[in-house]
């Protein structure tokens, strides 16, 4: 299930889905744990998630291991009785088994569940390219109670009864204020004299890296993204490389550059960069995807100069760009790093690229006032 050169603990959520596909179709008893909530500071933040197989090791990581060993033990149990259950470790209590030590300072969550076909429905979505939200119950005897709230609307699934409909239009207005943000949120929600905890988990399908180039550099720059769980396309206008000469890339594909688009699987979520080192390849690739397509960002290679000769090239042919299409392109592409071999010049692009799919600047941490990552609090109604 796990790729043999690859550490368990810090597999991506591409690698993950891909277990969790491979468990539904062996049929592989196993269980899901997520991060559902945290009171203060914690290494892994509401969402994260870790596959524990019946047989097998474990993969993905909700801390940094501490309470791993507690966790898998409770996953086991979870497999036995094929009942889902809700935990909380208590990492400030200095006088409890988690705090002396472990250096967190929160409350943490964790669902734990066991996998069954109500995944399914979850996993097709997110290999179709489409943004899914999984709101579950968290309450008691109710824990497990699963509806998905997808671009048709909420829709039950197999093996999980409903969250209530009464429960599903009083949450509405938070569910939609959540979907399609790939954040995980618990929110509390009263309805008639009933209090119901909802876990709102939105997830989004694998970002994708679409590398238009035939030279050496593209290999660097296709493993490190893979690494860190970008699903890459290589196209080549040349076709001088292949799946052998790049075999970390998912597909390549070889065609006139005006044909990019064509490639481009997940428009949302794709980012590209141009480095065929011919300023007319380049010209015309970045042309198409800013025409053709809605691809947020567009890196390019080479200095300013470079693509002031681009826009050039473009104003002879008629061709002004906007100032929406400008705000696309990312040239010099790369964060500035100081480094300028090729796998450190990769390390600059992919940095960039997923600072930007995570709505950060790249800057450095110590310069940062507020907290890392945002605090999610408990909404109620």
């Amino acid at each position: 299930m796990v790729d043999n050169q690859k550490d368990p603990w810090s597999i991506t959520n591409a690698d993950l889905r891909a277990q969790l596909q491979a468990c539904r179709r062996d049929e592989t008893d196993a269980a899901l744990i997520t991060v559902a909530a945290v009171d203060g500071s914690a290494y892994r933040r509401p969402g994260a998630k870790m596959l524990v197989p019946a047989d097998g090791d474990a993969a993905g990581a909700v801390t940094a291991g501490c309470l791993e060993g507690a966790i898998q033990n409770i996953a086991a149990d979870v497999i036995s009785t094929d009942r889902s259950r809700i935990e909380v470790f208590d990492l400030m209590d200095d006088d409890g088994s988690w705090g002396l030590g472990l250096g967190c300072n929160g409350i943490i969550d964790v669902l734990v569940e066991p996998i069954d076909a109500s995944f399914d429905k979850v996993l097709a979505t997110l290999e179709n390219g489409d943004s899914i939200s999984i709101v579950t119950v968290l309450d008691g005897k109710k824990v497990g109670r699963r509806t998905l709230i997808t671009a048709d609307g909420p829709e039950s699934v197999p093996d999980r009864k409903p969250v209530p409909k009464s429960v599903l239009t009083d949450a509405a207005d938070t569910i939609d204020s959540f979907h399609n943000t790939g954040t995980t949120n618990t929110v509390t929600i009263t309805t008639g004299n009933q209090e119901y905890t909802l876990l709102i988990d939105n997830l989004q399908p694998v970002p994708e890296i679409l590398l238009f180039g035939s030279q050496n550099d593209l290999s660097p720059l296709a493993n490190l993204a893979t690494d860190i769980g970008f699903r890459v396309t290589v196209h080549s206008p040349r076709g001088a490389v292949d799946n052998e000469t790049i075999p970390a890339a998912d597909r390549v594909v070889t065609g006139h550059p005006s044909t990019i688009a064509d490639t481009v699987g997940i428009p949302d979520h794709t980012y590209a960069v141009m480095m065929s080192h011919n300023l007319v390849d380049d010209g015309i690739a970045l042309r198409t995807l800013l025409k053709e397509t809605t691809v947020p960002y567009v890196g390019l290679m080479g200095p300013r100069e470079r693509f002031a000769d681009l826009r050039d090239n473009f104003a002879d042919d008629g061709v002004r760009l906007t100032e929406a299409e400008l705000n696309r392109i990312a040239t010099p592409v790369g964060l500035d790093l100081g480094s300028g071999e090729p796998v450190k010049i990769a390390l600059s692009i992919v940095s960039e690229i997923l600072a930007v799919s995570n709505n950060r600047t790249g800057g450095r941490l110590c310069e940062r006032a507020n907290p890392i990552h945002p605090r999610t609090v408990s909404n109620s109604k």
